[in-house]
């Protein structure tokens, strides 16, 4: 790589780098605000809402519902004694372990129902306690109630049932108390139950009674309303699990939020709340959330990744790459999720790479309309209108390289204008105004036609036609646009009759002599990588500089070469003047001149003029040959050249 590309590639990957970085931090700081915690919160209860695990088969609900209230035909709250004779009824049926969740602070008004429960709980049972925070302009203060000391005196247990609820009051996360409900319930029911990682989080089995539930009043009495040993072996959880007040609008006695609210606008008696953190405990399936150094880690991978995807450029291609990286970053989370119980958020990632993506774009569409701004600013005046938008539409056609191409090119060269320079050589200024001036309607008539103009070398113009656009006609748009120049020349020639040299001289005519010619170039960007211009090179490109400098010794204002003339045969009245030698081919080429618009030759006039030049190149001339005189007559345009021919013919004798 050349040291000028070396430089350009470092100042792209500086650049992809700083928008990688400003991307990074941004999706960063984003990931500290709580609106951003809720939107994680929200795609961690898609993620698992679409595959959700499957509930146990070894864990029931007995649901205090309204087909137990009518059944039972008691106002709530029921008689302690009805939940002993429950207890009872499952330990008779085979429970394993029963966790009551339901709160007994409070003495009974018949101290003898809590003696009847307190007689029915043992060392299988788990009761449920509660702590309250309470806040006030003073302090806080967190209040917790216990079940009745009685009803723990043979044994029962007590767990904490209070929850962790996030920003939007949905419980996702597992609760830290060392004597949660949960906790307790699996050392009851003999399993063991692991550290809890910090902020764990877990998977719902799905709305509300996904997991096996039946009625309180047919746990009462199962072997009339359940199959046989129905309950052996099994955890079983008792609670409230009311259906008419259990909408997230409505709210619900002991209900919650969870992830599948989002999804069906339904509460989660808190009962089943309590089957789901008993089940993510024991069977170690909670789900670990990546720390937010590791989410930061991820977000700048990202941001990197998606910056590689457009280092070396911007365009559809890339940024639909790029824009990949987000579905991975998905897809990626999901099979964590479900294969690894880790938590990636893809919000924060994606976000990263979306926004470097479009950093670098937005900074690359600028960059390009600049570009297309200075492309139009340096080449409208001097190459063709199509040319121009062309580059502009694709500034990296600007690079050396060339490409062979057919190419009409032309030289025209202003006469006189050397005398006039050296008349006016103390009036530089008044001279580059009258060379800009002729120079102006040459130009015009170039790219008028379609041309191009390579480059002005002082008072000569030198354009060539079909490149870089194709243009099928090019010679006859060169040869229009030759004519076209030497009537602009004339006109400014008249326009210039008046002016004086500072001397008050008149000043000298002005014509132009133009030479005109078709063959194989290159065509491309010419020079170096710092500097280089849209040229052509070629024997071609000689040729046509020849002929130019031959109109004068031909005494004619336009030459053609063989070639432009077999293009345009037909289209212009055309006069051969001589067969030249031409590089590269053992016979003599013709060269021609077309006749100015208006003007024609009769078929006697043309036989007579095509002897002449037959005898002109096999040297059977001589100088004083009547012809001469009587074809000057007969072509009066062609006058300097039978008079240029005869003084050569003489000088030659």
């Amino acid at each position: 790589m050349s040291g000028a590309g070396a430089a350009r590639g470092g100042r792209r990957l500086r650049d992809v780098a700083a928008a990688a970085a400003v991307a990074a931090l941004a999706a960063g700081l984003l990931t500290a605000t709580p609106t951003w915690r809720l939107v994680d919160a929200r795609l961690y209860d898609l993620a698992v809402t679409l595959v959700p695990p499957t509930p146990p088969d070894d864990l029931v609900i007995v649901a205090i519902d309204e087909p137990s209230f009518s059944d039972v035909g008691i106002q709530w709250p029921w008689p302690r004694s009805l939940h002993g004779q429950l207890v009872e009824a499952l330990r008779a049926a085979g429970a394993k372990a029963i966790g009551l969740d339901l709160i007994f602070a409070e003495p009974s008004a018949d101290p003898a129902e809590d003696d009847r429960l307190a007689a029915a709980l043992g060392p299988d049972v788990v009761l449920a306690a509660d702590e309250t925070l309470i806040e006030t302009p003073q302090a806080s203060s967190v209040i917790r109630t216990e079940p009745l000391p009685a009803l723990t005196a043979n044994g029962a247990r007590a767990g904490l049932a209070s929850v962790l609820l996030d920003g939007d009051g949905a419980v996702r996360r597992m609760p830290p108390y060392e004597d949660s409900f949960a906790r307790v319930l699996a050392t009851v029911g003999g399993e063991t139950a692991g550290r809890i990682p910090p902020g764990a989080m877990v998977r719902p089995f799905g709305p509300a009674r996904t997991v096996p539930t039946v009625s309180y009043y047919q746990a009462l009495d199962p072997q009339s309303f359940l199959p046989p040993r129905f309950f052996d072996g099994k955890v079983v959880l008792v609670g409230l699990s009311l259906q008419s007040a259990a909408s997230a609008e409505d709210g619900g006695a002991d209900a919650f939020a969870s992830s599948f609210t989002t999804l069906t606008n339904q509460l989660t008696p808190g009962v089943e709340v309590q089957a789901t953190l008993f089940d993510a405990l024991r069977s170690g399936r909670l789900v670990t959330p990546l720390s937010p150094a590791g989410v930061f880690a991820l977000v700048l991978a990202a941001a990197g990744l998606a910056g590689a995807m457009v280092l070396r450029s911007t365009t559809w291609r890339t940024v639909l790459a790029g824009a990949l990286v987000p579905v991975g970053l998905v897809g990626a989370s999901g099979v964590l999720l479900t294969a690894g119980s880790v938590w990636v958020s893809p919000a924060a990632p994606a976000i990263a790479a979306l926004m470097t993506l479009a950093i670098q774009a937005a900074r690359d569409f600028v960059a390009e309309r600049r570009m297309r701004q200075m492309v139009t600013r340096a080449f409208q005046h001097y190459l063709a209108p199509d040319l121009v938008d062309r580059l502009a539409r694709d500034p990296a056609a600007l690079k050396l390289g060339g490409e062979r191409r057919t190419l009409t090119i032309l030289f025209c060269d202003v006469r006189g204008f050397t005398s006039i320079a050296e008349r006016m050589k103390d009036d530089p200024e008044r001279l580059t105004s009258l060379i800009n001036q002729l120079l102006d309607p040459l130009s015009a008539e170039v790219l008028k036609r379609g041309g191009t103009i390579d480059k002005y070398i002082g008072d000569c113009v030198m354009a060539f036609w079909n490149a870089p656009l194709d243009d099928p006609d090019h010679a006859v748009h060169a040869v229009e646009a030759a004519l076209a120049m030497v009537e602009a020349a004339a006109a400014f020639d008249r326009k210039l009759s008046g002016e004086r040299d500072p001397g008050g001289a008149p000043l000298p005519a002005i014509a132009v002599g133009v030479g005109v010619n078709t063959g194989d170039c290159v065509v491309g960007n010419m020079g170096s990588s710092a500097r280089f211009d849209y040229s052509v090179l070629g024997d071609a490109v000689n040729l046509a500089s020849r002929l130019e400098g031959a109109s004068k010794d031909y005494g004619v204002a336009i030459v053609l070469g063989a070639e432009t003339r077999a293009r345009v045969e037909g289209r212009f009245p055309l006069i051969t003047l001589d067969r030249i030698a031409v590089r590269g081919r053992s016979e003599r080429a013709p060269v021609s001149t077309p006749l100015p618009a208006g003007s024609s030759a009769d078929a006697e006039t043309l036989a007579l003029h095509e002897g002449l030049v037959a005898d002109l190149v096999e040297d059977r001339l001589a100088g004083d040959d009547p012809r001469f005189a009587t074809l000057a007559e007969r072509l009066p345009m062609l006058a300097g050249y039978y008079r240029r021919m005869a003084e050569r013919i003489a000088a030659k004798s």
